[in-house]
């Protein structure tokens, strides 16, 4: 057995957190990059308190999910203001777009340097400016992940730019900033949560340490997950999905995913649907893939027994069987209304395409046995 444990520097969680971040702020830098969301929120009131500490800051907000161009936008903009710390205050793309600018803004050379799959992949040769996260959404645990996952509109690919200079010197995580999360955006950001629980645990890097992190998220998301969608005002349900994306971000970070994430980024790319709802469509497929491709290698293989232990933390049932908990799954998609995805009117070439570009990802690497591509084009043309 070996293993790697790396995350944030700290991590701050709890309800008013929030409130924090000034402080915090104010030993790490004088003049902060404020990356936000397409509508700014909480950006002049956290501009304003970021004054009241004598620093100095500049908005950028991040249109949708981020591009290569996005960031070199952002770098350009930290440099040209003299920016020695960056903030990001919103969901997954908005922190992945701030933690890629935080560390690009001390580069030598540009992204397609240093991103892989379209890029050289070449390791970030000089430590990146500190660089604060604040979760707005309860689904990615990008606050605490080493990786970047960008748009690359010519290749029709999303990929990761990936090293532990990504890492938050500080991760902020205060549920009351999810509150007034939609029910759809509640649901599949939390469905991607619930995704980046079961594949670390059940794959190829699961490790003591993550095993122990995907064991309580799952139990918290099963419990509050439809509940958090029903009433958005559930406090006790907003903290366990909060703690479900953190524990998630840890788990994924310093173990591997599988096939969900390895066809996400390809999918995310070509049909240009939200990562998270991507995630949450294709979760139950895979499941079911994963277990029938196990079973024929062995009745007896390790990962249908970690397979029989998330159905027992979903479902709640002492014996529950891998399946039930690929019926669970499904069940809680239907209740959530969680959408086919756009990919019905996709010509066999596409699907070809999509497959084999997943098998690029690295995410793909984690899945606790090699899919077939028939097994992959089942997947897609169930999920459309």
């Amino acid at each position: 057995m070996s293993f790697e444990f790396a995350t944030a520097g700290r991590i701050v969680f709890g309800w008013g957190a929030f409130d924090q971040v000034p402080t915090l702020a104010k030993e790490l830098g004088k003049t902060a990059l404020l990356v936000l969301g397409r509508e700014g929120r909480h950006g002049e009131a956290l501009g304003g308190k970021l004054a009241e500490q004598g620093i100095d800051s500049v908005a950028f907000r991040v249109d949708g999910e981020p591009t290569v161009r996005t960031v070199e936008v952002a770098v350009g903009l930290a440099r040209a203001e003299g920016c020695d710390l960056v903030i990001a205050v919103g969901g997954g793309s908005v922190i992945d777009a701030g933690k890629a600018a935080a560390a690009m803004a001390t580069q030598p050379g540009g992204l397609l340097d240093h991103l892989e799959v379209v890029g050289a992949g070449r390791q970030l040769t000089a430590p990146g400016l500190p660089f604060v996260a604040v979760p707005t959404t309860a689904g990615t645990g990008s606050e605490v992940t080493r990786n970047a996952v960008l748009d690359v509109p010519e290749h029709r690919v999303k990929v990761s730019l990936r090293s532990p200079a990504l890492l938050a010197r500080v991760a902020v995580v205060d549920p009351s900033l999810t509150l007034s999360l939609p029910p759809e955006i509640t649901a599949t950001t939390g469905m991607d949560a619930l995704t980046q629980l079961i594949e670390p645990f059940v794959g190829v890097g699961a490790n003591p340490l993550t095993d122990g992190f995907c064991r309580e998220g799952i139990a918290r998301a099963a419990r509050s997950l439809a509940a958090a969608c029903r009433d958005g005002s559930d406090r006790e349900a907003r903290e366990d999905m909060a703690t479900a994306s953190l524990l998630g971000g840890l788990a994924l970070a310093n173990a591997k995913l599988g096939a969900v994430h390895g066809l996400a980024g390809v999918l995310g790319g070509t049909f240009g649907v939200p990562h998270g709802a991507i995630c949450a469509r294709l979760l139950p497929f895979v499941m079911d893939a994963n277990i029938q491709a196990l079973e024929k290698q062995s009745a007896d293989h390790p990962a249908l027994k970690r397979y029989a232990e998330v159905a027992r933390m979903l479902t709640g049932v002492s014996d529950a069987e891998p399946r039930d908990g690929v019926y669970y799954v499904r069940n809680l998609c239907d209740t959530l209304n969680i959408r086919p995805l756009p990919i019905a009117d996709a010509t066999s070439d596409e699907l070809d395409a999509v497959i084999v570009a997943s098998r690029n990802a690295s995410s793909m690497k984690g899945n606790p046995v090699v899919l077939a591509d028939a097994h992959l084009r089942e997947i897609l043309l169930a999920a459309g």
